[in-house]
């Protein structure tokens, strides 16, 4: 069991308990390169989260479930974030965690697309996203980037601008989108949603925006049963607690909380024409490792590009929100301020 030292591990604390059941490391049996075929080989990018290790467990595990198709975590490259020390500390260890569930380790992303058929791009730090991203769309696999896809909006359109040049499927999403009681508001069970409310963990980190770190687990919530077209958002800020009011253009209204203070829990509410649903309880990692599952064998992602960066975009309007004392700010104010950042960045590429 992964110790209680900081939320973000109590995340994955939290995730073992309510009832992923996954095995400790010493059932699994090593699983080589030569043992998966062709088309099922899975490569790491960083080892500097725990998602590394419970990624590998699940995927490596002596009897896997058929939802996983075969697909084997064979090889990883380690080196996730540069500079933030929380992260940085880990990798020598869950580089030996990894190694001893049968992955090879690698000196470089270019040597893991030599060896591998599709990528987990698992760095902790959102900085360095789009740096690691481009040569996996440069070789045209498929990539699942862990949350947040990146930790700007800048660097988020230019990883779907890239990946649609280079023909490169990418998918990313926060494990709290599948739980069972949000699919459920998804497919309809208290009709037309006219409103949510949505709750997690917001803890800070000085190198990203502030709902960037930590705070996109409940928007990703938050998006999942409200959808797109969010127009403004408006953000309060304390030292325990933020709360962001997000007005959409059909006249709905969402809200996401974040908390640093108290017991770390996920969820919310949800508000429809024909009743209302809870938000919970969190069920670990496996939903959204089936859904990795069929993004691989489909390409098709599950969740839209465009989706994927109004969410970036609402964190990133809310961060304005923070500096212009809870004034409201327009999503579309910090497109148009991100898209050209973007482009940039792009003519550096090709």
């Amino acid at each position: 069991m992964i110790k209680k030292t900081t939320p973000r591990r109590q995340f994955i604390k939290n995730t073992l308990i309510t009832g992923i059941g996954l095995p400790l490391a010493g059932s699994f049996s090593p699983v080589f390169a030569s043992t998966v075929a062709t088309g099922k080989r899975v490569g790491i990018i960083g080892l500097d989260t725990s998602h590394s290790i419970e990624f590998t467990r699940v995927f490596n595990q002596q009897n896997p479930s058929p939802d996983y198709d075969g697909y084997k975590i064979i090889a990883a490259y380690p080196q996730g974030s540069l500079d933030i020390e929380s992260s940085v500390k880990r990798i020598p260890e869950y580089t030996e965690k990894v190694k001893a569930l049968g992955v090879e380790i690698v000196n470089s992303i270019e040597e893991l697309l030599q060896k591998v058929d599709v990528v987990l791009l698992e760095t902790n730090d959102g900085r360095r996203h789009l740096e690691q991203a481009i040569p996996v769309l440069q070789s045209g696999k498929s990539v699942f980037i862990d949350k947040p896809v990146s930790a700007s909006l800048a660097d988020g359109i230019a990883i779907f601008e890239a990946a649609k040049h280079y023909g490169a499927p990418v998918f990313s999403s926060s494990s709290l989108r599948y739980m069972t009681s949000a699919q459920e508001v998804v497919n309809g069970k208290i009709g037309k949603v006219v409103g949510a409310d949505a709750y997690s963990p917001c803890v800070l980190e000085k190198t990203h925006p502030d709902f960037f770190w930590y705070g996109i687990h409940g928007v990703e919530l938050l998006y999942t049963v409200m959808g797109t077209g969010c127009k403004e958002v408006v953000r309060i800020h304390t030292d325990n607690t933020d709360i962001a009011v997000g007005s959409w253009t059909d006249g709905k209204t969402g809200t996401f909380r974040g908390t640093r203070s108290g017991k770390h829990l996920y969820g919310g509410t949800a508000f429809g024409d024909n009743g209302t649903a809870v938000l919970g309880p969190l069920q670990g990692y496996e939903p959204l490792l089936k859904e990795i599952i069929k993004f691989f064998n489909t390409g098709i992602p599950p969740v839209k590009a465009e989706e994927t960066l109004e969410i970036l975009a609402f964190m990133e309007a809310a961060d304005v929100s923070k500096r212009k004392k809870s004034a409201a700010v327009s999503l579309e104010s910090v497109w148009k301020k991100a898209n050209s950042e973007a482009h940039t960045k792009l003519k550096k590429i090709y």
